[in-house]
């Protein structure tokens, strides 16, 4: 062995002895911790985690739901009942005329029809409102059962409205009839011989315009057929008079209170 080797071997040797000195003195230079495992800690921690969703659950388990007030039932759930108010006179609160109708009439409505006939090829200008779950229309005679789309919608909002005042009212529901709608041109000479307050130039002749009796109500008859306690009209035309005046005020309508006919005369707007 020739000298460059024994330095080399030597000068290993020493490094090697120093390195194992190092690692007795700093045991945490080659990775090696005396701390305990963290495994414990972590099993701790997890089981802590699962108590306490335990208890979170079995304390919202054990509240009772709150209760959520609405205009059917307060917070205790208990049904609220709302008092009838109607209108201080229909006169007052009902009073437009013909010529207020008419011109609004003209403004959403179409060409009048000369007979039933003709009515029948119109149909995509108006609208079937023989059948609705929120009124009744009755027999006509003197008018077909078609609308123009924006009178349809007033008239389905009408009855929808009627039905929601009279379930928060606590009254047995009823629907209102709808006794004539729109009119042909041959309808209203006709009604004439009969009506001297018809008009030869009538809104009904534009699609715009309906009638609802305020004596006279169709009674909704429950699914197990029990019998429903008797309701005055009076009643009826109480709440039926609000959901009227609460539709005027917000400008979908005109209404006219017509004594001799019993009914309210309305036309959309």
């Amino acid at each position: 062995m020739n000298t460059k080797q024994k330095r080399y071997l030597q000068s290993f040797g020493f490094l090697v002895i120093i390195m194992a000195l190092v690692r007795c003195a700093f045991p945490t230079v080659a990775g090696v911790s005396d701390e305990k495992p963290v495994a414990v800690a972590e099993t701790d921690t997890v089981e802590t985690s699962e108590d306490s969703v335990v208890f979170a659950e079995n304390d919202v388990a054990e509240q009772p739901a709150a209760a959520v007030a609405t205009r059917f039932v307060d917070a205790e759930g208990n049904l609220v009942k709302h008092p009838i108010y109607s209108v201080a006179r229909y006169k007052d609160a009902f009073p437009d005329s013909n010529s207020v109708q008419m011109a609004a009439a003209k403004r959403w409505g179409v060409p009048p029809v000369e007979d039933r006939e003709e009515a029948e090829h119109r149909k995509l200008e108006l609208v079937y409102v023989a059948s609705s779950p929120y009124y009744h229309v009755e027999r006509l005679k003197r008018s077909i059962p078609y609308l123009v789309p924006r009178a349809a919608q007033l008239l389905h909002d009408i009855g929808r409205n009627y039905f929601d005042s009279l379930q928060i009212k606590g009254i047995p529901l009823h629907k209102p009839i709808v006794t004539s709608v729109t009119r042909s041109k041959s309808d209203v000479k006709k009604l004439r011989n009969y009506n001297r307050n018809a008009t030869e130039n009538s809104c009904h002749l534009y699609g715009t315009t309906f009638d609802i009796c305020y004596n006279r109500y169709k009674t909704v008859s429950p699914p197990d057929g029990k019998q429903r306690r008797q309701v005055r009209n009076d009643t009826l035309k109480y709440v039926l008079s609000e959901v009227l005046n609460d539709l005027r005020k917000q400008g979908r309508c005109y209404i006219k209170y017509e004594v001799k006919q019993g009914c309210f005369h309305i036309t959309v707007r």
